[in-house]
């Protein structure tokens, strides 16, 4: 893999011309940016800037994202930035305007041929599709046995995935018994090549047994079948260290700069 043409390609393919994350949600492309426009359940902000944005219409673009999502009423939405993006002064102009910095996650991508997809988990423990409403109750039960938070937009999101176009939502629970242990999905991006990995977290008594690991290969043995050629993983301290030994190459960071309305 030659990490800056991987890197060019997913800025172009996922982010410029980002696809809508679910029902009802909009993409636009408005002055340099492209931003999305959902419910309040639904993620809402900027993906992509412009390459060469200077910091006078960096600022001009900023306030007028915080203008539209404020006059719709929406209580937070992000700027994703990556570190590669323009002007290098991007995140202080961001922190500036009111925005709030939350933890650095690493871009990584591997390609998915390099990938092992053989799923080897620990005594007891099951992998099971997520199809319905039943199946994502178990997500949420697991992300929030997992991250201790709320796993309300968790299941708005599975919800949408699983209503949206065919192929381009997967998800799975690892069952300990009838007890949701970790949970995963991949978000499908037809006609990009590149499939988005998320969720993996799993509660503290399961950890260090490979089940992180197992729910990696099963997506990717999916991915290979479906035919993308990139896994792509926004990794954070814990994670990127076991998807770095797995094949995963890191492309560059991204930081959620969060804006809370008060309207």
């Amino acid at each position: 893999m030659e990490p800056l043409g991987t890197l060019a390609l997913f800025d172009r393919e996922i982010r410029e011309h980002a696809r809508p994350g679910g029902p009802g949600v909009r993409v636009e492309r408005v002055g340099a940016v492209v931003r999305q426009t959902g419910g309040a359940d639904d993620w809402n902000g900027v993906v992509w800037s412009a390459p060469g944005l200077s910091p006078a219409d960096a600022r001009a673009e900023i306030a007028a994202q915080i203008e539209h999502y404020t006059a719709l009423g929406i209580g937070e939405f992000e700027w994703k930035r990556y570190a590669h993006d323009d002007p290098a002064s991007l995140g202080e102009l961001l922190t500036a305007a009111g925005f709030e910095a939350e933890p650095t996650e690493a871009l990584l991508v591997a390609p998915v041929a390099d990938l092992a997809t053989g799923v080897r988990l620990p005594e007891g423990v099951r992998l099971e599709p997520v199809t319905d409403a039943a199946g994502v109750e178990l997500m949420v039960r697991a992300h929030e046995e997992a991250f201790g938070t709320d796993g309300s937009r968790l299941r708005h999101q599975a919800l949408a995935g699983l209503d949206g176009p065919p192929g381009t939502f997967v998800a799975v629970v690892a069952l300990a018994g009838d007890e949701p242990v970790s949970s995963a999905r991949m978000e499908l991006h037809p006609g990009t090549g590149f499939a988005g990995l998320w969720g993996g977290g799993t509660a503290k008594p399961w950890r260090g047994r490979g089940i992180y690991r197992a729910l990696v290969a099963h997506r990717a043995r999916l991915a290979a079948e479906l035919g993308y050629r990139h896994l792509q993983v926004d990794a954070t301290d814990r994670s990127a260290p076991i998807l770095g030994r797995l094949g995963f190459s890191t492309l560059s960071t991204t930081t959620p700069y969060v804006y809370r309305t008060t309207s």
